[in-house]
């Protein structure tokens, strides 16, 4: 695996690559990998003859008293993974690198930014945009890898590639999970064993609601409702948000009868975390 630091070296190396003709596969990353990126690099390697990684700590999508300092960072141990799984080059640039001095050019996609996650983190979807067209811009990858745990960038990320013209292919990858249900994060790190316990409660109501569903509810009101228990049970989760959206607009929904995507967020001691499931309607 070759590592660039640099804009213009791994600029260089994904042009060859695209000159033999080989589609080229890019799966962003912040480091602190677990079995969900690792996912990603598996899907990219088995549809794309070369796989680019990146790694890098986006400053720009945290907010002034987020854990950008204490973000888990682990680039050895990452490089190990990435190496084992076969990828192909690796791009992993220091701040000044991405970010030129004085910078004051951003990618917003406007509405769309500001639900979910965009309305609790004000300015966190705009550093995601930003890096992420310049990831595009850099790398020039055919196809870009991401999860489906991040559900709201997913929907952000691909408004960007179609509104902006830009020649890649959006691939989503389903949730990883650990065998009690946590939605794999790198910030699952900070919990200790007791809110870990308490972390199941996200996936709890997500089950809860997928149970209404299977049943035969359509009223996302309801759906909610039943949720929002499984938290008034768990007094240490503070809920950030329960909802019920459209995937692509990320807009409440009252009916589920066409399917919708469930979304949480909440704070477990000084961690947050989200997690989402989406709801397919069988046809019956």
């Amino acid at each position: 695996m070759n590592i660039f630091a640099t804009i213009e070296e791994v600029r260089a190396a994904c042009r060859a690559a695209k000159r033999e003709g080989k589609r080229l596969g890019l799966v962003p990353t912040m480091g602190a990998l677990h079995d969900g990126h690792l996912s990603l690099v598996r899907a990219a390697r088995a549809s794309c003859d070369v796989v680019a990684a990146s790694i890098f700590v986006n400053p720009a999508q945290f907010g002034p008293n987020e854990d950008l300092a204490k973000y888990p960072r682990s680039f050895e141990r990452d490089c190990a993974q990435l190496e084992k799984e076969k990828v192909d080059l690796l791009f992993a640039p220091a701040v000044e690198e991405v970010y030129p001095p004085g910078a004051v050019t951003w990618v917003t996609v406007e509405e769309l930014s500001e639900k979910l996650d965009g309305r609790s983190r004000p300015g966190h979807f705009r550093g995601v945009t930003t890096v992420v067209a310049k990831l595009f811009h850099i790398i020039e990858p055919d196809a870009a890898f991401f999860g489906q745990k991040d559900a709201a960038q997913v929907a952000i990320v691909r408004r960007m590639a179609r509104d902006l013209n830009l020649p890649v292919e959006i691939v989503v990858c389903p949730i990883v999970r650990e065998a009690d249900g946590l939605a794999m994060s790198s910030r699952n790190a900070y919990l200790d064993p007791r809110q870990r316990m308490q972390a199941l409660v996200l996936h709890r109501s997500l089950m809860r609601a997928q149970s209404l569903f299977d049943q035969g509810e359509r009223n996302a009101a309801k759906l909610i409702a039943a949720a929002r228990e499984e938290f008034a049970a768990e007094n240490l989760a503070r809920l950030d948000y329960f909802e019920i959206v459209n995937p692509d607009t990320l807009d409440p929904v009252e009916d589920v009868s066409d399917g919708a995507l469930v979304a949480v967020a909440a704070g477990i001691g000084t961690t947050r975390l989200i997690d989402n499931i989406l709801l397919v309607n069988s046809g019956h």
